[in-house]
């Protein structure tokens, strides 16, 4: 019962965003966010923990706008999850656009497949969605909701133009099919692991237990690895799929040095791009909560 209720809420509030102008709905979901940013307190909480760990040198004031800007990008990321069954290679145009294409085609030109290392900045949703909508089918690594029809929803949306999911669950088999036909995927690298699964590396300055699993994969198959971010570019008002250059993945005799290096490599380009955008990346997400042995909890 509380499933197919969940379900036929987001469908409605799907549908009412999707129909309605973009000026509109972005206004709605903006007020929306900001009715969850005062009313989950925890939530807050941690955004505000995680800006004072990692940008203590910022005034507390900016600390704040930049948690409060976290809010209005993920409604608006709503807005256009909502909207992505309308959108057309022709009518984006000048909405959005992808920057270091060439970036990307040179990786997927070697043949080995592309692992795109991205994280929960700007409008992730939005990344896969437009990449396969400009013709470059990819596959993304996610995990199942824990309810089915939702789940279905959700991933039939980001489906539309040819994209493929892989569950976690099958993260080792579907990655490695994948690279051996020379697709492209992309994995979210920005989350709190545990090991075995994660190893600690810097994000910030700080000891971050980070997913190992893209080296690895990278590592096995000499399959190309780069960034790759949806980002709303205030300066132009629209989003902007950019791919930074590719990261060198170290292959030595000594694999484990080279697989924590190569996680450090891609956790530092991470940060790289949060600090340029730092409104537009999910500091509500407890991503120093996993410590080394021995130290105290951070929150």
């Amino acid at each position: 019962m509380r499933e197919n209720l969940e379900y036929w809420l987001v469908l409605a509030v799907a549908r009412s965003l999707g129909r309605m102008p973009r000026g509109l709905a972005r206004l709605l979901a903006g007020g929306l966010a900001f009715a969850v940013y005062w009313s989950f307190g925890r939530l807050r909480r941690v955004g505000v923990r995680n800006l004072e760990l990692a940008l203590p040198e910022l005034p507390i004031d900016e600390r704040n706008r930049i948690l409060r800007g976290v809010y209005i990008h993920l409604g608006w990321q709503l807005v256009e999850f909502c909207r992505m069954a309308r959108y057309t290679a022709e009518n984006i145009q000048g909405w959005m656009r992808t920057e270091g294409l060439d970036n990307y085609l040179a990786a997927q030109a070697r043949g080995k497949g592309v692992l795109v290392v991205t994280g929960h900045l700007g409008a992730w949703e939005l990344s896969g969605f437009y990449h396969s909508l400009m013709g470059h089918t990819m596959g993304v690594v996610i995990r199942r909701l824990d309810n089915r029809r939702l789940d279905k929803l959700v991933n039939d949306n980001r489906c539309l133009h040819g994209n493929r999911m892989i569950h976690k669950d099958d993260f080792g088999r579907g990655l490695l099919t994948a690279m051996r036909a020379g697709q492209t995927v992309a994995i979210l690298m920005d989350t709190n692991m545990t090991p075995p699964q994660g190893a600690f590396v810097k994000f910030f300055g700080l000891d971050a237990c980070t997913a190992t699993g893209l080296a690895h994969m990278a590592r096995k198959t000499g399959a190309a690895v780069l960034p790759g971010f949806m980002l709303w570019e205030p300066g132009e008002r629209r989003y902007v799929l950019h791919f930074g250059p590719e990261i060198e993945i170290p292959r030595t005799d000594d694999a484990a040095a080279d697989i924590l290096a190569a996680t450090q490599l891609c956790t530092s380009a991470i940060e790289s791009w949060i600090r340029r955008y730092p409104d537009q990346w999910l500091w509500i997400h407890r991503r120093w909560k996993t410590r080394p042995v021995g130290e105290p909890g951070l929150y």
